[in-house]
């Protein structure tokens, strides 16, 4: 029969992802074949895999599940994710069902008339899993013990239910706080889910670990489940569910490779409102010598030696966002390389078309950038596909060679007001030092990635320093994590 290990936390953003991307890397490395699963999902942070279910090739999931996939060495499918929410805005998310979006929808409307259909596709998508592979690491959403949300929880309580789950709890001790979420998470979860309940690991841990040993007494006689571990402080690198990891100002990823700030070069990320499938970033922020500087649109491109304009839940607010606080104006005027990836391709081009303003309900023509002489027009079709493209290599990318593979998840068509290069297949630009893309994943690419870090140390007029080729992968980090610190009998569930 197969098992079921469902990772939920006292909270969001508390290691659920890095734990249950460790089990599946630590199982696999065992001989078990397992599973990632999320019953639902919120992120704007999402991925093209295979369509387990419904009439088309390909679908979309939340980031985390197709890490865990590749963590657990299994081709991801939609039934790894089958119910995905994707936020635009003012509390209305796009509603995707088994990789296919079928309807934008505000927070009660969900529940009133989406629910049933959700969980329905939630627990077949499980039965399939449960039937192909001898163990599933089910990842839960937010907090376990939401006492509005317990009735209608598809993360966390009905998957618990329908998967005859047992729950290994995450909280995060960082923040302070810890054992009082943990007590309280006990406290007020569903009972059949608290009987579940096989132990506690806490995350995010620094100093000496025998310093919380009274805590945790007090904790396991209160509530009789026991602490099966402690793991310290450690990022593994595994690419983040959604933009909560970003900083809300302005924050710099890469700076801890030791490299000295004066051999190294600055990418400027704006940080848009609605952004999403920022993880395009990540690849960038590994690479020695290279910071990732998160901007808000208030800031200037002061000390930043080039852009990349990220993909959006809603291309045209934040295009207009942008404008309002002249960051616009600042990146028309930047001299150095530039990358704009999906909504940012689009939002760089010369203006978009059918463009639905928000707050007006009008479809109308809006000025992009203008750093790329073309023209996207919106409809309501939206392309989720796995691709691979020829690279021809021009502007910023003109380093690249070969082949490369991605994803698109867009809608909109973008198309040549003049002459451009095409870097990465027939719906990319480039023209000078700027180039877009619909691929995410580009920089996933070495090829990609190289030529671009190469593009921009070119440009800043620096000397790039040693290679580091020995970068630990993150999956095998988070294995470690989790092998390491967590109480053997309850994760070798073989």
């Amino acid at each position: 029969m197969t098992r079921t290990i469902l990772v939920a936390g006292t909270a969001s953003h508390v290691g659920k992802s890095t734990v249950a991307a460790g089990l599946c890397r630590h199982l696999a490395d065992r001989g078990v074949d397992v599973a990632p699963f999320k019953g639902q999902n919120m992120s704007n942070n999402a991925r093209a895999v295979l369509a387990a279910d419904g009439d088309a090739e390909w679908g979309e999931i939340g980031v985390s599940q197709y890490v865990q996939a590749r963590a657990a060495r299994v081709t991801p499918t939609t039934d790894t994710n089958p119910v995905l929410l994707k936020p635009r805005g003012d509390g209305e998310s796009q509603l995707v069902v088994h990789g296919e979006a079928v309807d934008d929808v505000e927070a009660g409307d969900y529940y009133e008339t989406h629910w049933e259909r959700a969980r329905d596709a939630a627990a077949d998508a499980y039965r399939r899993l449960a039937a192909a592979h001898d163990v599933v690491v089910a990842e839960g959403a937010g907090s376990v013990a939401e006492p509005n949300l317990r009735h209608r929880d598809i993360a966390n309580v009905e998957t618990a239910r329908f998967a005859d789950a047992d729950v290994l709890l995450v909280a995060d001790i960082e923040r302070g706080g810890a054992f009082a979420s943990i007590v309280g998470t006990l406290e007020l979860a569903p009972d059949d889910v608290v009987e579940r309940v096989v132990g506690v690991v806490i995350t995010k841990f620094r100093g000496d670990r025998s310093l919380l040993d009274p805590a945790i007494e007090t904790v396991e006689d209160r509530t009789g489940v026991p602490v099966v571990g402690v793991l310290p402080y450690d990022d593994p690198g595994l690419p983040a569910e959604d933009s909560v990891s970003l900083p809300d100002d302005e924050g710099v990823r890469g700076d801890d490779d030791g490299v000295p700030d004066g051999r190294a070069v600055t990418v400027g990320v704006p940080r848009l409102p609605r952004v999403s499938n920022a993880t395009d970033l990540e690849p960038l922020a590994r690479v020695p010598g290279v910071r990732v500087a998160y901007l808000p649109p208030s800031a200037s491109l002061d000390g930043v030696d080039a852009v990349v304009v990220p993909g959006t839940k809603n291309t045209v607010d934040d295009l207009l966002a942008l404008r309002e606080t002249g960051f616009d104006a600042a990146l028309a005027a930047f001299d150095g390389p530039v990358v704009g990836i999906c909504g940012g391709y689009q939002l760089l081009g010369e203006r978009i078309e059918n463009a639905h303003v928000e707050g007006t309900g009008d479809r109308r023509v809006v000025d992009g950038i203008g750093r790329l002489p073309v023209a996207t027009t919106f409809s309501a079709d939206k392309r989720v596909e796995a691709v691979t493209r020829a690279v021809s290599g021009a502007g910023p990318l003109s380093g690249a060679s070969g082949t490369v593979s991605g994803y698109e998840i867009h809608m909109g068509d973008t198309h040549a007001l003049a002459p451009v290069d095409r870097p990465v297949g027939p719906e990319s630009a480039a023209v000078g030092d700027v180039a877009g893309t619909y691929l995410h994943g580009l920089f996933e690419n070495r090829t990609m990635r190289e030529a671009f870090v190469e593009a921009v140390y070119d440009a800043a007029g620096r000397t790039r320093p040693e290679r580091d080729g020995g970068r630990r992968s993150p999956y095998d980090a988070a294995a470690a994590l989790v092998r390491d610190h967590v109480d053997a009998s309850v994760i070798d569930l073989g």
